[in-house]
């Protein structure tokens, strides 16, 4: 039965939703990890600059990177951008999901390319996600699309206020 947990954003991968890594990060992944987490270079090869820095050629760094998103020791490698001075919006999103359908409506859901991540709660609101839209209005159109194809309400939380955190894991 599907999984619904966090997924890499924009994936839309048979078979990689809900995935644990196929193996654990040995030290030079950790090194890597570690460094690639927040003031990532803004130079022409910033690639290059980090593996100066870890102890790896410019290609063994991508080469390793990719291995750890394709391992899914990683499930996302990108920048973090504030949407809404984009012109976009984020919302956070629940249903309460039916036991019986469960898979389904994972499947449906995910489906979504608005869907940023997903994850299953033990609440009367069982499954939680992101969705994120090119537009404010983009929010209220994939929910009610999403109605439509799950025949099940989707309850809306949009950000009353928003707070900084950077926060870094220690590999």
């Amino acid at each position: 039965m599907p999984e619904a947990r966090e997924r890499p954003s924009g994936s839309k991968a048979a078979g990689r939703q809900g995935i644990a890594a196929r193996r654990a990060p040995d030290d030079v992944d950790r090194r890597l990890i570690n460094a690639l987490q927040g003031d990532f270079p803004l130079v022409e090869r910033p690639f290059a600059q980090v593996a100066d820095a870890v102890g790896l050629s410019e290609e063994a760094l991508i080469a390793r990177l990719q291995s750890l998103l394709d391992d899914r020791v990683l499930t996302r490698f990108g920048p973090m951008f504030q949407i809404e001075r984009m012109g976009g919006a984020f919302c956070l999103a629940a249903m309460a999901v039916p036991e019986a359908r469960w898979g389904e409506v994972v499947e449906a859901v995910n489906a979504f390319t608005e869907v940023a991540h997903n994850y299953r709660r033990e609440h009367a609101l069982n499954m939680w996600f992101v969705l994120a839209t090119e537009t404010p209005g983009g929010i209220a159109d994939c929910a009610a699309r999403m109605e439509a194809a799950t025949g099940l309400p989707v309850h809306l939380f949009p950000k009353e206020r928003e707070y900084f955190v950077e926060m870094k894991l220690e590999a």
